[in-house]
């Protein structure tokens, strides 16, 4: 959600960047009065997440997601396009400034399971509205073959959307506080109005992550395609939340993440510095894992 966020490490300490942050925090303020409590990646992070995956599909899956897309006229959502990729990949939080026509989806984005809770993904997950249970159905969809192409077409959409979601580690794990929405936080010297520790993992965190060292969109080895690949969509809800544990709560609460909540955080230089590393994983494992199924269910 937001606008996309592109730039090096020089232009997070430049003027262009401020004014971006200041842009994506008024933009963030004003989608939380329609949005679901844990709003999705910004569009850099969903659509370098399609890149990842449609840089490693197979020839066949890439050909038959291409065509869908060519379809995107039967969504009617004009407002939205969805004709490529990376128009796909934002479509499901797009649709959402279009009210009521899409609300049922808007719980799907996410899923609360508590960081100081045993893992519970099913109380999380009630009447299949959470992002894990919409990536099997839709999987599933897909697979089957059957559907008009309406129904492919919002399924492959949100297939690509959602397993970047829940590789952002706030929308798999929270603390009652709609995955870090409810928490005010700083990024650096940067503290704009309405930020807070969730937007910041959707924006200036995961940019700077894409941006720092050797693109990310690439053709991987095989081998690493298969460990990053490896286990199910629960596996990788369940990863997504210890890191939000052990990683996001823990690095600004001083190593304990169940503590007494602050009401605000700060996320000094140094702090960024060791969390770069592991969002630039969660992207590449988003982008490899969505390839993974999309040749499931398309190739």
């Amino acid at each position: 959600m937001g606008p996309r966020f592109r730039g090096d490490d020089e232009a997070v300490k430049g003027g262009g960047m401020i004014r971006r942050i200041f842009a994506a925090a008024s933009a963030f303020a004003l989608t939380l009065a329609v949005a679901s409590p844990a709003l999705a990646y910004w569009e850099f992070g969903h659509q370098t997440v399609a890149e990842i995956a449609m840089a490693n599909v197979k020839p066949a899956t890439r050909a038959h997601v291409l065509a869908l897309l060519r379809q995107s006229a039967v969504l009617d959502t004009p407002e939205c396009p969805a004709a490529t990729p990376a128009e796909a990949a934002v479509w499901p939080d797009c649709i959402k400034k279009l009210g009521d026509r899409f609300k049922n989806t808007f719980s799907w984005h996410y899923q609360d399971v508590e960081i100081c809770q045993p893992f519970d993904l099913e109380a999380a997950c009630k009447d299949g509205n959470c992002a894990a249970a919409q990536i099997e159905k839709d999987v599933k969809l897909l697979e089957s073959g059957k559907g008009s192409t309406k129904d492919r077409l919002t399924a492959l959409v949100f297939l690509i959307h959602l397993v970047g979601d829940i590789h952002q580690p706030l929308h798999a794990g929270e603390d009652h506080d709609a995955g870090g929405n409810k928490v005010s936080a700083s990024y650096g010297i940067y503290a704009p109005p309405h930020f807070n520790l969730h937007s910041i993992w959707d924006g200036p965190l995961a940019e700077r992550a894409i941006t720092t060292g050797p693109s990310l969109v690439r053709r991987y080895p095989t081998a690493v395609m298969k460990a990053l690949q490896a286990g199910t969509v629960t596996d990788w809800s369940r990863q997504s939340w210890e890191l939000a544990q052990k990683q996001v709560y823990a690095s600004v609460m001083n190593g304990q993440p169940c503590g007494p909540e602050p009401g605000h955080v700060a996320m000094d230089e140094a702090t960024i510095e060791k969390e770069v590393p592991v969002a630039r994983l969660q992207v590449k494992r988003g982008g490899l894992r969505l390839a993974k199924l999309l040749d499931q269910a398309l190739g």
